[in-house]
C-alpha cells in the first residue's frame, strides 16, 4: 500500500508556531508599536553594557532621587530603580512615557516610578540627587545650563551629549573646541569625559557618534554674577580668534555698549558726568586709532570675518545632530542684535562717523585702561585665555563701573 502524501505546511497552509518570521513580517510587527520620532532626538539605548556603566558611574546610593531625561523605552530606568530610591522620568511623548510606566506596571518598582509628561526644559523640576539623561541633542546646551542654575545643585549629572558637544564642555584653553560654552561650563562645573558611546549602539542610530560626561556642579557656586559673566564671555567670543583690543577697542557696537551701561551705572549712583563734545583734537585722535584697529587686516585666515551662522552648526541641514555649537568658530550663534549689526557695517562710512561726545571718550579709555595697562591681556586671544583671565578682566572692568548688563 502506497504511503500517505504528507502536505508540509506553508504559507497556504498555515505558519508553524515555531517557525521564525520572515525579516518582512518581523519588521512590520515591531514597528507596529509607534514608530520613533527623531525630530524629538528618539534613539534609544539598545546596548545593555553600556546603559549599566552609565547608571554604574553615578554611584548612586539607595536614598537618591534619580532625575532622568528622556527615558524612551525605559532601558536606563529599570537599572536606576535597582539602585536609587526614586526616579523621576521626564518624558515629552506621551506614546513614550506609557511605555516605560508599562514596563514597570505590576512590580515594586512601579510605585517609585514618577513620569512626568513635558518639556524638561520648560518644567519646574522637583528636588533631586542625581541626574542621568540620554540626552535629546536638540536640548543638550539648555538642560546643561538648567541642571547647573538648580538650586540646591544635584551631587553629580551623567549625561550622554553629541560627541563634538561634549567635547566643548571639557575643552581648554587653546583646543581647537574651545569656546564660550566652555568657559561658562567649566565656571560653575567640574567636567570629565566618561566613555565613547558609537552610532549603533542606538535604535534608531543617530547620524552622530556620542559621549558620555559626568558634570559634578560646585559647591558653593562661585560669588559672580551669571548674568556679568556672560555679558563679558559674549564679547570676548564674538571673534575668539581675534585680539581682546579688537573685540572691545575695535567694534563700534561694543563700545556703544559699554557706553549705555556706563550712563546707567552713574545714574544709579549718583555719578554726574560732563557730556560735552570733546575737542577736536581727542576726537581726530580717537577716530584714526578706532580705524586702525577696524582695518587691520587679517593675519591668518582663522581669523577672517565670516558673518554670523544663525544655526552655529556651519550647514541648514536638519538632520539628528543639534543646532548649535558645532562649528568651532561659531560662537556667536545667540548673540545679542547689536553684534549682528556690526557685521553690517561699511568701512566707506568710516569717514563719516558722528563725533563722540567726552562720555564715550571716558568709557574708551577706561576699557584701554583695563586691556592694556591693568591685566595686559590686550594682545591676547580669547581662544587662549584661561578662566582666570577672564575673571581678572571681569574685576577689572567693574572696578571702573563697566558693566556687561
Amino acid at each position: 500500500m502506497p504511503k500517505a502524501t504528507s502536505h508540509k505546511r506553508g504559507p497556504s497552509g498555515g505558519a508553524s508556531p515555531y517557525s521564525k518570521p520572515s525579516p518582512s513580517t518581523a519588521n512590520v510587527k515591531s514597528n507596529a508599536i509607534f514608530k520613533m520620532n527623531t525630530d524629538l532626538g528618539q534613539h534609544v539605548l539598545k546596548n545593555p553594557g553600556v546603559a549599566r556603566a552609565i547608571v554604574d558611574k553615578a554611584d548612586l546610593k539607595q536614598s537618591d532621587i534619580v532625575l532622568e531625561v528622556g527615558p524612551g523605552s525605559g532601558n536606563l530606568t529599570v537599572l536606576i530603580l535597582e539602585k536609587a530610591r526614586k526616579c523621576i522620568a521626564v518624558e515629552l511623548d506621551p506614546r513614550m512615557a506609557a511605555e516605560v510606566t508599562k514596563r514597570v506596571q505590576g512590580t515594586p518598582a512601579a510605585r517609585r516610578l514618577d513620569v512626568v509628561l513635558g518639556d524638561v526644559i520648560k518644567t519646574e523640576l522637583p528636588y533631586f540627587d542625581v541626574c542621568i539623561s540620554n540626552t535629546p541633542y536638540q536640548i543638550s546646551s539648555p538642560l546643561t545650563f538648567k541642571l547647573l542654575a538648580t538650586a540646591p545643585s544635584p551631587r553629580v549629572c551623567i549625561l550622554m551629549f553629541q560627541r563634538e558637544f561634549a567635547l566643548r564642555l571639557f575643552a581648554k584653553a587653546g583646543d581647537k573646541l574651545y569656546s564660550r560654552l566652555s568657559v561658562n561650563a567649566q565656571m560653575w562645573a567640574k567636567i570629565d569625559h566618561i566613555m565613547k558611546v558609537g552610532k549603533n549602539n542606538f535604535k534608531p542610530p543617530p547620524a552622530v557618534e556620542s559621549s558620555v560626561i559626568r558634570m559634578v556642579p560646585k559647591n558653593p557656586r562661585p560669588n559672580i554674577s551669571y548674568e556679568e559673566w556672560d555679558g563679558l564671555l559674549r564679547i570676548c567670543f564674538v571673534r575668539k580668534n581675534k585680539t581682546l583690543r579688537a573685540n572691545f577697542l575695535g567694534t563700534t557696537s561694543v563700545l556703544n555698549l559699554l557706553e549705555n551701561n556706563y550712563r546707567t551705572y552713574c545714574a544709579q549712583n549718583d555719578i554726574s558726568l560732563d557730556d560735552g563734545p570733546v575737542d577736536s583734537t581727542t576726537a581726530t585722535n580717537g577716530n584714526e586709532v578706532l580705524m586702525e584697529l577696524e582695518n587691520t587686516p587679517a593675519q591668518s585666515n582663522d581669523d577672517a570675518w565670516n558673518g554670523f551662522d544663525n544655526d552655529g552648526d556651519g550647514d541648514n541641514n536638519n538632520n539628528n545632530e543639534m543646532d548649535f555649537d558645532l562649528d568651532p568658530d561659531a560662537d556667536e550663534d545667540d548673540l545679542p542684535a547689536f553684534f549682528k549689526e556690526e557685521s553690517k557695517l561699511k568701512l566707506s562710512n568710516s569717514g563719516t562717523r558722528k563725533r563722540k561726545g567726552k562720555v564715550h571718550e571716558l568709557v574708551r579709555e577706561k576699557v584701554r585702561s583695563v586691556l592694556e595697562d591693568k591685566t595686559q591681556l590686550a594682545d591676547k586671544r580669547a581662544r587662549m585665555c584661561e578662566e582666570g583671565d577672564f575673571l581678572r578682566l571681569l574685576y577689572g572692568f567693574n572696578l571702573e563701573g563697566i558693566h556687561f548688563t
